[in-house]
């Protein structure tokens, strides 16, 4: 037995009959099994924990994403100092740091890294703003003002001035960690 819903991912349930067991597997990877017992009870065995319910009262938990939230936000670019300029000020203003990411659009861990980010940003979506620079389409005073020598350089900006930054020249998986840990520190 199958469940239509309006992602293929939100909820999948399959049945395995075996001995006398049910089996729905939900397509996050955690399962609820139910045993049918001597009593026409139906025991629901979860993270070690049984308890028993009537067949009647047997529910499948279903993973909803949370609607309120984006699961992304796509991040901004920086053109210029003019606009970096207007963005520290807008930021100092709302007393919130910001982070940019300084790439190239010839650099594949940059590429693979921008995705990761906004997935990041959507996070921390009303305590820190997301932006980018493609060092190779801006001014070198652009460059030269954030310092950058190597790629993907994230930064955390705050009160006008440089706080952190990030080197990402390693897994994203583990760059990403390491900027979540640094906007912490200043949020």
């Amino acid at each position: 037995m199958s469940v239509i819903a309006a992602n293929a991912q939100i909820l999948c349930r399959e049945f395995h009959h075996r001995d006398q067991q049910q089996q729905y597997s939900i397509s996050s990877g955690r399962f609820l099994i139910l045993q049918r017992s001597s009593s026409g009870y139906w025991v629901d065995r979860r993270n070690r924990e049984c308890k028993k319910s009537l067949r009647r009262d047997i529910r499948v938990d279903a993973f909803w994403p949370d609607l309120s939230r984006p699961t992304t936000v796509e991040m901004e670019p920086i053109n210029d100092s003019d606009h970096l300029d207007q963005i520290l000020l807008l930021a100092q203003k709302h007393s919130e740091p910001i982070i940019i990411d300084w790439m190239a659009t010839w650099c594949r861990k940059c590429i693979y890294l921008k995705p990761k980010l906004e997935k990041l940003a959507a996070e921390f979506d009303t305590k820190a703003k997301f932006y980018w620079v493609d060092v190779n389409k801006v001014p070198q005073t652009l460059v030269k003002r954030g310092n950058i020598s190597k790629m993907p350089t994230i930064q955390l900006w705050k009160d006008g001035e440089m706080k952190a930054e990030v080197i990402g020249g390693h897994k994203a998986w583990l760059v990403v960690d390491e900027v979540r840990d640094m906007i912490q520190k200043f949020v």
